[in-house]
């Protein structure tokens, strides 16, 4: 089992997480379980936990200090990240902005943690891999309650993924591993993208990039997007007595001269080393980690990406509205600019860690 922990992990057999009713745990066994109580009996263990909602199988992990998470298993949709942030005994806070998706299924929602691995094989194609795939627990692990794991599976084509979700009392890891079982290459593009809940539009912004290259550049199109590639590339009027400078066009290139970004208008960008610039031996990459402020809360978060070369970042400004009074940013690590190629039998890395030290 691929792990985050530093520990190892036992090999541990599928169970299939669908609507379908799984086969009895045993030959002897008279009555069908349910697939959170299977998933429960395979795989709970304390401070994990497998549970159902809208007939549709999560999991919850929760760590000794009281942080938890929400992972909705069918899609790999991380839903919900209460840290504790705070020394008061109810000192937890929700910091991933999610809303129901709407439509007729009503247990999907959008917002909060979405991996994205789309087809790159063309310049027009940028469907998603995952919308057709259903993911497995694969396993899952602990050390006492103070570092929490699950791992999920699924096939994409030729692909085999997999996603390795971490919980500790101070960060949240997401890992994924994707393998090219093919016999040809194949092109992907990838991201982990977070909606983080923000109190207050006007003290919402992120640090930690200064120096680093930039341009405007439309998200990944997801599944979990609030919104789309072309709703964030809309401008906004920045209003009369706004000192912030109009976003510049798509692949115009600038360098961060400031050390905080204010995320108060709409914005879309990712911050990287511009494509021809990685052809030269020896180049700039964008930092390893940033942070995010939400000032309205006084709390901050770091953001560590691996293995991916891009940050996206984006602000949704007065585009917030339609979803509640709360605030909300997107970012997260992605490889956008320069697609992943994944030869036969080749395998590729990568992941995001939030982590804070508020306390």
């Amino acid at each position: 089992m691929a792990s985050l922990l530093p520990f190892s992990l036992p090999k541990l057999n599928i169970i299939k997480a669908s609507s379908s009713s799984p086969p009895s745990l045993s030959a002897t066994a008279t009555t069908t379980l349910s697939i959170p109580e299977s998933l429960d009996e395979k795989f709970g263990r304390k401070g994990i936990k497998f549970l159902e909602s809208n007939n549709t199988p999560f999991v919850e992990m929760t760590v000794r200090n009281g942080s938890s998470m929400k992972l909705q298993i069918p899609n790999a949709h991380v839903t919900s990240y209460k840290p504790k942030v705070f020394w008061k005994d109810d000192g937890c806070e929700e910091i991933l902005y999610t809303v129901p998706a709407g439509g007729a299924d009503s247990s999907k929602s959008k917002g909060g943690i979405g991996l994205v691995i789309n087809d790159a094989s063309d310049s027009t194609s940028k469907a998603s891999l995952l919308s057709s795939s259903e993911w497995t627990v694969k396993g899952a692990d602990s050390d006492a309650i103070d570092a929490l794991q699950v791992e999920l599976c699924c096939t994409a084509g030729t692909l085999d993924i997999t996603y390795v979700i971490s919980l500790y009392p101070h960060s949240l890891a997401t890992a994924v591993i994707v393998k090219n079982t093919g016999r040809k290459a194949v092109k992907l593009t990838s991201a982990i993208l977070s909606h983080l809940r923000s109190k207050k539009r006007s003290g919402t912004a992120i640090q930690g990039l200064r120096a680093c290259s930039y341009c405007t550049h439309p998200p990944l199109p997801s599944p979990f997007e609030l919104l789309s590639p072309s709703e964030a590339m809309k401008t906004e009027d920045p209003g009369w007595f706004s000192f912030e400078e109009p976003e510049k066009k798509p692949g115009s290139w600038t360098l961060q001269d400031t050390p905080i970004t204010l995320l108060k208008h709409k914005l879309s960008r990712i911050y990287a080393a511009p494509p021809e610039e990685r052809l030269k031996g020896i180049y700039n990459t964008a930092p390893s980690k940033y942070e995010t402020i939400d000032q309205g809360r006084k709390l901050f978060f770091r953001v560590i990406r691996m293995g991916y070369e891009d940050i996206y970042i984006s602000s949704p400004g007065s585009f917030a509205e339609k979803y509640g009074k709360d605030y909300f940013i997107c970012t997260g690590p992605a490889s956008v600019l320069v697609p992943l190629e994944l030869d036969p039998d080749e395998e590729w890395r990568g992941a995001q860690i939030i982590e804070h030290d508020n306390l």
